[in-house]
């Protein structure tokens, strides 16, 4: 299915992925842990092609997605989507609107200048809205909306695209412990019911642990870690997070997240 092999990444004299080997042979919700500057994010920006790597491969039922130019690699983005800390929605633009975004590569010019629709898309975008929730926030702006429903707009938009895989990079640093569990949950579930791979960088223990099947876990561009939660004892997080000898399992999460830190139309309305 998915398959990396010696990717690097060199920003100048600077490693920020050296020689990262991940093989994932069946739809997982993977979560990846690891100190600031560890290279998660690095890791996932470039599998989605976001960065080029310097070096090594990614391949996925076998085709290269590190040799991918113009079209071939929009292409990609679109089965290969992404998910980020800041939501990265139009603020102003209302929520359905933001969802559609989903659907842009694979719209013409005109389409996109004039914000024209299928009333399908209009429709299934708000499916998946009402999905996770939130179908009542739809003709809102996104900026009015919380932390927590802008990520699932994010995500919303996402599955707009149809994805293969989701990436989620950080996609619960800004949130409070209820949203933060809410989206999780959000991403389990579409792994479960859609048979998608689902990667997420994630910045505590306890997270990777309740809501992922298998956990890989990287210092210093390395990946040092990649196995089940169950295998991930203090003594394996000491070695990914390079604590001292006092280093606890109680101490874990608070040591991560202090190292690793934001009336209902009818779909016929937006036409």
């Amino acid at each position: 299915m998915l398959r990396i092999d010696a990717l690097t990444k060199r920003f100048g004299d600077k490693t920020a992925v050296n020689s990262a080997t991940i093989a994932v042979d069946a739809p997982s919700m993977i979560g990846v842990i690891g100190r600031s500057g560890a290279g998660k994010s690095t890791l996932l920006r470039m599998v989605n092609r976001l960065n080029d790597a310097s070096s090594g491969t990614i391949t996925f039922e076998g085709e290269d997605i590190t040799s991918l130019k113009g079209g071939a690699r929009r292409n990609w983005q679109s089965r290969c989507a992404m998910i980020f800390q800041q939501f990265n929605l139009v603020p102003r633009m209302d929520v359905v609107s933001n969802v559609l975004h989903g659907t842009l590569n694979r719209r013409s010019t005109v389409a996109t200048l004039f914000n024209l629709y299928p009333q399908t898309d209009i429709y299934q975008a708000i499916e998946i809205l009402d999905r996770l929730g939130i179908a009542e926030q739809a003709p809102k702006r996104a900026e009015a909306l919380s932390g927590g429903q802008q990520q699932r707009v994010a995500i919303a938009r996402a599955l707009m695209q149809d994805p293969k895989i989701i990436l989620a990079d950080e996609p619960i640093a800004s949130l409070d412990p209820m949203n933060a569990q809410v989206v999780m949950q959000s991403l389990r579930t579409i792994h479960e019911e859609d048979g998608r791979t689902v990667i997420a960088n994630l910045h505590t223990l306890d997270t990777a642990r309740r809501y992922c099947d298998r956990v890989i876990g990287m210092r210093d561009g390395q990946i040092v870690f990649d196995g089940t939660p169950e295998q991930l004892t203090t003594g394996v997080a000491r070695d990914i997070y390079g604590a001292d000898e006092n280093f606890s399992e109680a101490a874990t999460s608070t040591e991560i997240e202090t190292l690793d830190r934001p009336k209902f139309r009818t779909p016929a309305a937006y036409v």
